[in-house]
């Protein structure tokens, strides 16, 4: 499970009415939620905190916490 994957179930997020408030389809949420490989966009970000009503830069750190500056 994804980072955004994990998060929205922490927060028990109805991911059918995320698709109706944002028009991102379940099944694209579906792979944001379980596929490491699939790359969250930055507006699909920024709607889906607006429909979970979360500031979207607190969602930013979370999904993206584990990211680091490379050292050198």
């Amino acid at each position: 499970m994804t980072s955004l994957g994990l998060y929205l179930t922490k927060k028990s997020v109805n991911r059918a009415m995320v698709s109706r408030r944002t028009g991102i389809s379940q099944a694209r949420l579906s792979q944001l939620s379980s596929n490491e490989s699939t790359r969250l966009r930055a507006d699909e970000l920024y709607l889906i905190a607006l429909a979970i009503d979360v500031d979207p830069s607190d969602l930013l750190k979370e999904v993206y916490k584990d990211l680091k500056l490379p050292k050198g």
